[in-house]
């Protein structure tokens, strides 16, 4: 009968990791986890808290700089117009306040989506987009549609609606911005402001449609409707 080979003492120490070892090695991995989470969290905040001026939290006391802002920088021209026309100023300074944050100078955001649209509308391949025809742009160059496709000025009124008014873009972001900006939300949903629907006011400016009846926001920040109830109250 054979006799069974037995392994040497030294092998099995050899092949077995010493408990002083794993301890090592479990809390290297810990550390590296703690510092991986500590990176990536100011990260994740940075990147989808949004505009902090917009979804800041309200506290009694002191109007938020925004609202300071927008009434040291559009307060006089805004109760000047909305006399005229007709529009609580309120809502309109609110309005200032989510779309601008009260800030003055050139105030645009290019939206390429809406200027794919137009260029489809321009060149025949679709009828129209938002109540623009071919027949409206068909001469229009691709500057000229950008211009089109760009919000302009406080109230961050998409550039094709100066079609809807009978005036140019120009009018849109210049010294008159404030006016045709009241104009234009007058025109489309004057209706929502005159019977005091405020909520359905913000995020219809913001997506075209009233306030979903499900109770869930469309807008692209999910703050946008109660911060401009909430701006409202400032002013």
């Amino acid at each position: 009968m054979s006799k069974k080979k037995r392994s040497h003492p030294l092998n099995a120490i050899k092949k077995t990791p010493s408990k002083k070892k794993f301890r090592r090695k479990k809390s290297s991995k810990n550390w590296w986890i703690l510092l991986l989470a500590a990176a990536v969290v100011p990260l994740c905040f940075y990147f989808f808290s949004g505009n902090t001026e917009v979804t800041e939290d309200f506290e009694e006391g002191e109007a938020p700089k925004v609202c300071q802002r927008t009434k040291a920088n559009y307060g006089s021209q805004i109760d000047s117009c909305s006399k005229i026309l007709n529009v609580n100023p309120k809502y309109l300074k609110a309005l200032v306040c989510l779309e601008c944050s009260g800030k003055t100078g050139e105030l645009k955001r290019f939206e390429r989506h809406v200027f794919k649209r137009l260029q489809k509308v321009r060149d025949g391949q679709s009828a129209s987009y938002e109540g623009i025809t071919t027949a409206m742009i068909h001469d229009a160059s691709d500057e000229a549609l950008k211009n089109l496709a760009t919000s302009w000025g406080p109230f961050q009124i998409m550039g094709y609606k100066c079609l809807h008014l009978n005036i140019r873009v120009s009018d849109l972001r210049g010294k008159d911005a404030v006016y045709w900006g009241i104009k234009w939300i007058k025109d489309e949903y004057g209706h929502l402001l005159k019977s005091g629907r405020y909520r359905d006011a913000f995020h219809y400016h913001n997506t075209g449609r009233i306030f979903p009846a499900n109770g869930k926001p469309t807008t692209y920040d999910k703050k946008y409707v109660p911060n401009g109830l909430e701006y409202m109250r400032w002013f």
